[in-house]
């Protein structure tokens, strides 16, 4: 047995802070969660110096970092955008696709099998998503409107049948043939999103009743309120907000202004939030010239002020955050206490992936994904199932 013991942190349970707390790992999982130090024969001490001690960090929707995309089609994509995650907190994550032709998705989902069985030293990958190509045309934001279009059963149902890695598929529920396309996910199990959408209210409550339990990167790419011969209608994003559905938020600061993030957590609270990067290659990058999606037929964009942007500055073009601002911008830009907006990074997104029984929180039994970080939430130590993958110098002297 292989023994890790993490003495003198503030932990992150689900509930409260632990001061002076340990916690025990064995074999990968969490074997123990105590309020003073515990005697461990034969443990690998590790001290966190006082900092906190949280669940690792889980981004449910992420495109790529560190110079890399998951529509490059490649092992090492995968591998090199888990890594550079792993460096900023996240644990576990979902690899995310952009609008493509059929063949191109079937490849990335190719690449995802191959490369989880190599994948040691990066964030573990939870399952693929994928987002479009079923979207309003009107509200693509970045997606390329060449791959743009409507469900097609014959299509998502070789999809479907092509890979069992398929963990969720957002689309947008007004579209012809939408919701017998949602209530097909739901039989199948992968979770249904609302994402990239003209939508008014009717069509969000169909869908919501028909399986699509989450809002993609909500008030992005999708409806407020509307008039139609002079009536108002409430739109994907009131929608979301009123009904009993789940919601990500991309909290780099930039996407959503700070009085919309306390709006949101004032409404949803943080058992209905997952805080998601939806980052492309950029992120971890210097800030310049930049491809969305794949490096042979993605989209030009430019990356200035903490953001990609289309390159006439007319739109934003994807995200370029990491998990700990993620978690920092709540705290510091939407005045969350740090316990809730862990659990919004953490506890929240692995209830919504199905995968609570196993990750999201610091309790016995579970996966030791732990990350410890300072108080300004600047991440020291990232360790996968009980496996250290990213230390700073100064903690590593700890050990």
């Amino acid at each position: 047995m292989e023994f890790l013991k993490i003495t003198n942190g503030t932990l992150i349970t689900p509930f409260r802070y632990v001061r002076g707390g340990t916690i025990v790992v064995r074999d990968g999982r969490i074997a123990g969660v105590h309020d003073r130090d515990v005697e461990v024969p034969d443990a690998v001490n590790l001290d966190a110096r006082g900092k906190f001690v949280a669940p690792g960090f889980i981004d449910i929707h992420v495109h790529g970092g560190g110079g890399h995309d998951f529509m490059d089609g490649t092992e090492e994509a995968f591998l090199k955008i888990a890594e550079l995650h792993a460096q900023y907190g996240t644990t576990s994550l979902v690899p995310t696709t952009l609008t493509a032709e059929k063949e191109d998705l079937l490849h990335t989902l190719d690449m995802y099998e191959k490369a989880k069985q190599k994948n040691q030293r990066g964030a573990a990958f939870l399952g693929m998503h994928l987002e479009g190509p079923y979207f309003a045309l009107n509200q693509r934001g970045a997606q390329d409107p060449r791959y743009i279009r409507n469900p097609d059963p014959a299509e998502y149902e070789e999809i479907l049948a092509y890979s069992s890695s398929i963990v969720r598929w957002s689309a947008a529920p007004e579209l012809a043939g939408a919701i017998e396309f949602g209530r097909r996910l739901r039989e199948k199990g992968i979770l249904a999103a609302i994402a990239h959408t003209d939508a008014v209210y009717d069509d969000v409550l169909t869908a919501y009743e028909n399986g699509y339990s989450l809002a993609t990167h909500l008030y992005s790419a999708m409806s407020g309120v509307t008039r139609r011969n002079a009536f108002r209608y409430a739109g994907a994003i009131e929608s979301a907000l009123l009904l009993d559905m789940d919601v990500e938020l991309i909290t780099d600061g930039i996407h959503l202004p700070a009085p919309l993030l306390r709006l949101v957590y004032k409404i949803k609270g943080a058992d209905r939030i997952a805080l998601i990067t939806d980052a492309m290659r950029a992120a971890g990058m210097p800030e310049g010239e930049s491809i969305l999606g794949s490096l042979t037929n993605g989209l030009p964009v430019l990356v200035e002020d903490g953001v990609a942007k289309l390159p006439d500055r007319s739109s934003f073009a994807g995200s370029v955050a990491t998990t700990n601002q993620l978690v920092r911008n709540m705290v510091q830009l939407a005045d969350v206490p740090l316990l809730n907006a862990v659990r919004m990074a953490s506890t929240t997104p692995a209830r919504i992936m199905g995968v609570e029984g196993r990750k999201g929180s610091l309790m016995v039994g579970k996966d030791a994904d732990l990350v410890i970080f300072d108080q300004d939430i600047n991440i020291e130590t990232t360790i996968v199932n009980g496996k250290i993958v990213y230390a700073k110098e100064r903690m590593l002297s700890a050990l």
